[in-house]
């Protein structure tokens, strides 16, 4: 599908600044993705390594496993477990907690396993026959995380490389570019739009703000969304939406009106009559109600880590509970310390769990 274009002077065009913008939210997308990738390594990075450090010297041994697996979504299986035993006159007690994908219904037969190297490290058969499982979803959550924490960095890096170069005149060439979003934020329009109607096809997305008064240049619909005119600036990354009037062009007045003047004529009796701008989409929740979500939720999770590390530390009933022993040993060392210390008012009498053990893996640190 074709749509009306303007012809630009056969010379080199300087762009306005800030004609690209940065969605204010990347600003917080960052920041929070990265915290989700942090909190799921913190908590599930542990358990993972100690089943592979217990699976590079295992030892099976007989002791009592109390728990159940629950299969969700017909595919993720969850097992909770408490293991109790005995080894070399020591009693030791561990809860543990293994997710996998499987594909298997009914009840699982399971050893109680430990690390004959590091015998306070136990798991069951079962989680270490889903190791590489556990390893891949692990992997593959902890990588999505880290894309989605690195997207708007990228984005961003993107958005200001093509500003630099928007200041040095270079051929312009006109190109149609679908709305994707609008906005009224304030007195500004806000933009975003797809390069997927061009001859190069990018796909790629860009985000603008217009001043107040101004609009795009649109030339048609396609679909349930606007077509604009963008022009590509040189050999700049991404293309920049134009304003009806080409103020954001480097030009003199009668080249914007030789450039106009023919687009009109060009454009279907519908296209004419239909309004410049479509009808924008009511504006969701303001940018400060925005950060405070995104704020609140962050608390939310740090409250709700730090709470259960506080009451593992001062009020669980037993000082071999996970993924607690986990996180206590994932705290910063002064927090950490003061952990032990209240583990051990309580519990002083028994051996050290994980994170708290000294050099011989049996006494307190």
């Amino acid at each position: 599908m074709t749509f009306p274009t303007i012809t630009l002077p056969s010379r080199a065009l300087a762009l306005a600044r800030g004609v690209l913008s940065i969605p204010r939210i990347h600003f917080l997308t960052a920041p929070i993705m990265l915290f989700v990738a942090v909190f799921l390594i913190v908590m599930q990075g542990p358990g993972i390594l100690q089943d592979y450090k217990i699976s590079q010297n295992p030892l099976t041994i007989d002791g009592n496993i109390d728990g159940e697996c629950q299969t969700r979504k017909a595919v993720v299986t969850s097992c909770e477990a408490t293991l109790t035993y005995d080894y070399d006159g020591q009693r030791y007690e561990k809860n543990i907690d293994v997710m996998f994908v499987d594909m298997h219904s009914g009840d699982y037969e399971t050893d109680l396993v430990i690390s004959a190297d590091q015998p306070e490290l136990a798991t069951i058969s079962l989680a270490l026959d889903k190791l590489w499982s556990r390893i891949f979803i692990f992997a593959a959550f902890t990588v999505a995380f880290t894309g989605l924490f690195l997207a708007p960095i990228f984005q961003a890096i993107r958005v200001l490389r093509a500003r630099g170069q928007f200041a040095r005149p270079a051929r312009l060439t006109p190109v149609p570019v679908e709305i994707t979003a609008m906005e009224n934020k304030g007195r500004r329009l806000s933009a975003t739009y797809a390069d997927t109607l061009s001859e190069r096809k990018t796909g790629r997305t860009a985000h603008t703000r217009f001043a107040q008064g101004e609009e795009p240049l649109i030339v048609g619909r396609t679909g349930g969304n606007a077509v604009a005119l963008a022009v590509w600036h040189g050999d700049a990354t991404l293309p920049v939406l134009l304003d009806s009037r080409l103020m954001r062009i480097d030009m003199t007045a009668k080249e914007r009106a030789d450039a106009l003047a023919p687009l009109e004529a060009a454009m279907a009796p519908e296209d004419r009559q239909a309004p410049l701008v479509p009808e924008v989409a009511k504006a969701g929740p303001s940018l400060a109600r925005r950060i405070g979500l995104a704020l609140l939720i962050g608390l939310l999770v740090v409250a709700a880590y730090f709470g259960y590390w506080l009451w593992y530390v001062t009020s669980a009933s037993s000082a071999f509970t996970a993924p607690a022993m986990d996180i206590n040993a994932a705290m910063p060392e002064s927090l950490n310390r003061w952990g032990c210390e209240q583990l051990k008012k309580r519990f002083g009498d028994d051996r050290a769990p994980y994170g708290c053990v000294a050099a011989d893996y049996q006494s307190w640190k």
